[in-house]
């Protein structure tokens, strides 16, 4: 789908005012993020790559939805319980979608864009608009995904092609675990960790801040952890650690291989690696 004309110029003219070697990098990694969500065309002499515009289809376009939750509020626990699911589904999740589309009611040239479009570059979006897509936006955004990489009872170890990508990155699966839920613990205040892969098509563990999401960087996220105090607040109060040991076992491995590969596949058709 086409930015309006005017959205179009506005998003051109903002990155090429940037142009410096950390400005091309940021355009390399936002090109990345496009094809990954389906925006744009193969690279030359490519097929076109397997995307995530699945993400897109689900999350629509203005006004957005609060989607359903592919499991009952009690289906995680004990690790997590159902008032907690109930609060953080009907009440933060919906909250992030009624506030940003409360935000978007008066600027029709955006309705019709995909959801994840109006993430690409926050700066080129006026003041309020940009800092409520980052907010509420990305809190959407997050928690779609979120919702989708927990399952009762699922996989206890990731799928082959993931494991040994793990493996390749950091040494073990249990290396890795051990570095994502570190960096979740000690994450200060509200925020993600994340696994991602960066423009480089490297994996690699970061932390965001708040709401913000890797896509906003132009890296792609293959499976998050979310430590906002109202994720697990009502059950563990204080002891973040407890919550992220239990969370652990109700990872949806299959949901975060696929989301691996999409990643992968994209980065790739893009020439960032291999």
């Amino acid at each position: 789908m086409k930015l309006p004309t005017t959205r179009a110029e506005t998003l051109t003219g903002a990155l090429h005012r940037r142009v410096s070697r950390r400005g091309v990098l940021k355009l390399g990694a936002l090109a990345l993020v496009a094809q990954s969500f389906g925006w744009g065309a193969a690279a030359p002499g490519r097929p076109a790559a397997p995307s995530l515009s699945d993400l897109d289809a689900e999350l629509g376009v203005y006004p957005f939805a609060l989607p359903e939750l592919p499991y009952p509020y009690d289906a995680l626990a004990p690790a997590i319980d159902a008032e907690t699911m109930r609060l953080h589904h009907e009440a933060h999740h919906r909250s992030y979608v009624e506030r940003l589309n409360a935000a978007l009611a008066d600027v029709p040239e955006f309705h019709g864009l995909p959801f994840s479009r109006l993430l690409i570059d926050l700066t080129a979006l006026p003041t309020a608009l940009g800092t409520a897509v980052r907010n509420h936006g990305g809190g959407h955004l997050n928690h779609t995904l979120w919702w989708g990489w927990l399952e009762p009872g699922g996989p206890a170890a990731p799928p082959s092609a993931l494991r040994r990508a793990l493996e390749g990155a950091f040494g073990s699966t249990e290396s890795f675990r051990e570095r994502l839920l570190g960096a979740a613990a000690a994450h200060f205040g509200s925020g993600w960790a994340w696994l991602v892969l960066d423009a480089a098509g490297r994996l690699r563990v970061r932390t965001t801040r708040n709401q913000d999401s890797p896509v906003m960087d132009g890296e792609l996220p293959v499976l998050g952890v979310d430590v906002w105090e109202h994720a697990y607040y009502l059950t563990y109060r204080n002891r973040r650690g407890e919550y992220l040991e239990n969370l652990w076992r109700l990872v949806n491995w299959d949901a975060v291989a696929r989301a691996y590969e999409r990643a992968e596949a994209a980065s790739k058709a893009r020439g960032w690696v291999g």
